[in-house]
């Protein structure tokens, strides 16, 4: 059975190249960065989980909420095949059960904040908004794109974002955790506007404050689909 089961649903992302050294110290033991054409990205993440099962179970209170969080691409090579995979610098959720079992079990970077989002459409357009409060501050996600999907292009920066199926954390010294996420290739939206109001060192830490002053090169909505996210297993020496 998987370890926990839902619908990952109006994903944001907003892309940014960045210098590979900035992340190196955040590199996951047993991995090493994924690139795209010589570039390095992180992204700013937000969705609804929608639908949340934990080993088949709906936890009260806890089926439909937002996430917002920041991440980056590696890979790692077994059995000469590279499993590509993803790593959050943090992730935001409003309820503390989901927290505490990701920081527990997965040794992720959850923490709880309000979270509030919208969704609005009309017969041409949708917007797709997510919003968090760290102490009194709102922070903002927000795009506004066509209401029609199309498919994601095949060997394109969209397709290199989002087909990433493995997660990996830091486990310890010269260890981590490694766990499988499967989902269909997603659908996208064009977007035609996007805008960000996030103090990026005040949510991520002052690795990141730098990026306050950068743009994003590609802001992407993708609909999502049904996911899982399966056990984890301990990578070492």
């Amino acid at each position: 059975m998987s370890f926990l089961t839902a619908e990952w649903r109006k994903l944001v992302f907003a892309n940014y190249v960045i210098d590979p050294k900035v992340l190196e110290p955040y590199v996951p033991f047993g991995t090493e960065l994924d690139l795209w054409q010589d570039k390095c990205y992180i992204s700013l993440v937000g969705f609804m989980f929608v639908d949340v099962r934990l080993l088949g179970i709906k936890i009260p209170f806890h089926v439909n909420f937002e996430e917002v969080n920041l991440r980056f691409y590696v890979r790692r090579l077994e059995k000469g095949e590279w499993k590509r995979g993803v790593v959050f610098i943090k992730e935001i959720v409003p309820k503390p059960a989901i927290t505490f079992v990701a920081n527990t079990i997965y040794q992720e970077n959850y923490q709880t904040l309000e979270m509030r989002h919208r969704w609005e459409e009309t017969d041409t357009s949708r917007v797709v908004e997510y919003q968090w409060k760290m102490q009194q501050d709102w922070f903002t996600f927000q795009v506004n794109a066509d209401r029609a999907t199309s498919s994601i292009e095949p060997g394109g920066e969209t397709e290199f974002i989002t087909e990433h199926y493995w997660g990996y954390a830091h486990a310890g010294p010269k260890k981590s955790n490694e766990y499988e996420v499967t989902h269909p290739k997603w659908e996208q939206y064009k977007v035609n506007d996007y805008q960000i109001d996030v103090d990026y060192g005040k949510v991520y830490g002052p690795d990141f404050a730098f990026l306050n002053q950068e743009q994003p090169s590609t802001v992407m909505l993708a609909e999502g689909s049904a996911i899982t996210v399966e056990g984890k297993r301990k990578i070492s020496e």
